[in-house]
């Protein structure tokens, strides 16, 4: 099938054996069965009621920034390729912006501080779309999408229709959503979001007051948190372009109280934050380091040695060689402090 074939569909672009290398940002060389780019959302159901499309596994991938191809994938590639931004209304000094899922998150994040919004300036620079922003509920020093989501529309592949959800029936949790708990069921089509024009910064994470002193910021403005945050983001983490990788690869894990009272015990420098519900959260990447990870290389697959969350691509590693990497730095941290770490990317 291409994009010629008498079943094309007006809005997508179909192409078969694809490259997904350009289509990830940990580079890895994968290819798809079939890759659809739907520019129309809708014409989701009728591409997915083709009688040659029916059967396939389907994968809907954004921008790629969250994903290890350990294999190719022998199915249906749909890639959300939709974009436009507008406003909905404004409320008691809230202002709802509906954006569809194929808009770049963080265009869209300067979009909104730009129009004199706020609420995600701690989000900046985060790789990736909007429409894969629920999914994972991403989140960055001290804030979380979640919050300011009022309602995402979908493709719901059960029912067979568009669907919108509000922000209770999403299920918001730390880097989790009923999207990513039902991974097949729902396409992300857009996302509205209720943005203050004033609100209260987030400052507390361990280096943004530093950062705003330095920008001669009195005042912590969206805009001026944003870069700092953009600054703390920029010095710590590398650049995907220049070394390909998924950004944080593992979770900060959530620990009984006990277990992170102990574990503090024999490591006093341990970061630790209250997680709710007799749990704390640790931080992956101190536990990461301290295991001795930090900037550890097997051949091209390795962890960054700027930040130890960042599993890296130092050339031609394949999905395989960097998931060999991933599960050797777990098993150590494992072996060292009895912590399990768990992967945020989607490995394929």
């Amino acid at each position: 099938m291409h994009a010629a074939d008498p079943t094309s569909i007006e809005g997508v672009t179909l192409v078969a054996e694809a490259s997904l290398e350009g289509r990830n940002t940990l580079r890895v060389p994968a290819r798809a069965g079939l890759a659809a780019d739907v520019r129309d959302p809708s014409a989701i159901g009728e591409l997915l009621a083709l009688p040659a499309l029916r059967e396939l596994p389907l994968l809907v991938l954004g921008e790629g920034s969250n994903i290890l191809f350990a294999h190719d994938w022998p199915g249906l590639v749909l890639t959300v390729a939709t974009r436009g931004i507008a406003v909905l209304g404004e409320d008691g000094g809230r202002v709802r912006v509906r954006v569809a899922a194929g808009e770049n998150w963080n265009d869209f994040v300067r979009w909104s501080l730009g129009h004199g919004l706020a609420g995600l300036e701690n989000l900046v620079l985060i790789p990736g779309t909007v429409g894969a922003a629920p999914i994972q509920n991403i989140g960055a020093y001290g804030v979380e999408a979640g919050e300011f989501i009022h309602a995402v529309e979908a493709f719901d592949r059960d029912a067979g229709t568009s669907v919108r959800l509000g922000n209770e029936a999403c299920k918001f949790a730390y880097r989790d959503s009923v999207f990513k708990r039902t991974r097949d069921r729902y396409i992300v089509t857009a996302v509205e979001f209720d943005l203050p024009r004033r609100h209260e910064p987030r400052i507390g994470y361990a280096g943004i007051v530093d950062e705003l002193s330095a920008l001669g910021a009195t005042e912590p403005t969206p805009l001026a948190v944003a870069e700092a945050v953009a600054r703390l983001r920029t010095r710590k983490l590398p650049d995907p372009a220049l070394i390909p990788n998924a950004g944080s690869f593992f979770k900060n894990p959530h620990v009984p109280v006990d277990l992170a009272d102990a574990l503090a015990g024999d490591h006093p420098g341990l970061p630790c934050w209250p997680g709710g519900e007799g749990r704390c959260k640790l931080s992956a990447a101190w536990l990461i380091e301290q295991g001795g990870f930090k900037g550890y290389r097997d051949g091209d697959a390795g962890i960054s040695g700027r930040h130890a969350l960042v599993l890296v691509n130092h050339g031609r590693a394949s999905g395989a060689d960097l998931l060999r990497v991933a599960r050797h730095v777990a098993t150590g941290v494992h072996a060292r402090f009895g912590v399990k770490l768990e992967a945020e990317p989607r490995i394929v």
